[in-house]
């Protein structure tokens, strides 16, 4: 009796280690959008972050580059993150190499670049195309949907709190301009 008691004790004890694991999961949402239904590293330490944790919210993906003419509009990305995040805004960024090689950097450069020239606060993943032949997920349907593909760096998709593109705007606009804050000031206003 002895020896079946220590076997079901040694059995429930290989259980917890399992369960803990379990339990520790970050489960994904059946709400999810299929356009947010993406994991993708983290750029700072690579750490795999499905975009559905931002369902809900109204996001705006932009494609950037260190050194480019427009890569001060990492300015404008964090004051409109600043600003609008305690209303449902995210700014997602997606460094790439895309247009003119202007991202040649490793992913740790690009981070330090972006954390020590510009204090960027907003999610950033690791680097990865944007156009092309082969286009990171996200973006593939971003122009799938759209029917525009980025043209340069600093692109910009808005998304809706339900995971619906809604307009997007080439990189002449800046992020703080009255047509791209318009339209996001709309969208926070709506309910889901």
């Amino acid at each position: 009796m002895i020896r079946n008691m220590t076997k079901h004790l040694l059995a429930l004890l290989l259980l917890v280690p399992a369960m803990q694991f379990v339990a520790a999961a970050q489960p994904v949402s059946p709400s999810c959008s299929p356009l947010l239904s993406h994991t993708f590293p983290r750029l700072q330490d690579e750490a795999p972050q499905n975009l559905c944790q931002y369902q809900g919210k109204v996001v705006l993906a932009v494609n950037t580059a260190s050194f480019c003419g427009f890569t001060s509009q990492y300015e404008g990305l964090e004051k409109l993150y600043a600003k609008y995040k305690d209303r449902g805004l995210v700014v997602l960024g997606f460094p790439s190499n895309d247009f003119g090689q202007q991202e040649p950097g490793s992913n740790k450069e690009i981070a330090d670049f972006c954390k020590n020239t510009y204090d960027v606060k907003f999610p950033m993943f690791a680097k990865s195309s944007v156009s092309g032949s082969n286009p990171n997920p996200l973006f593939k349907m971003l122009i799938a949907k759209t029917g525009t593909t980025p043209k340069w760096n600093f692109y910009k998709y808005l998304i809706d709190r339900n995971g619906n593109v809604i307009d997007a705007f080439g990189s002449m606009t800046k992020p703080t301009s009255s047509s791209l804050t318009g339209e996001i000031e709309k969208l926070l206003g709506e309910k889901i």
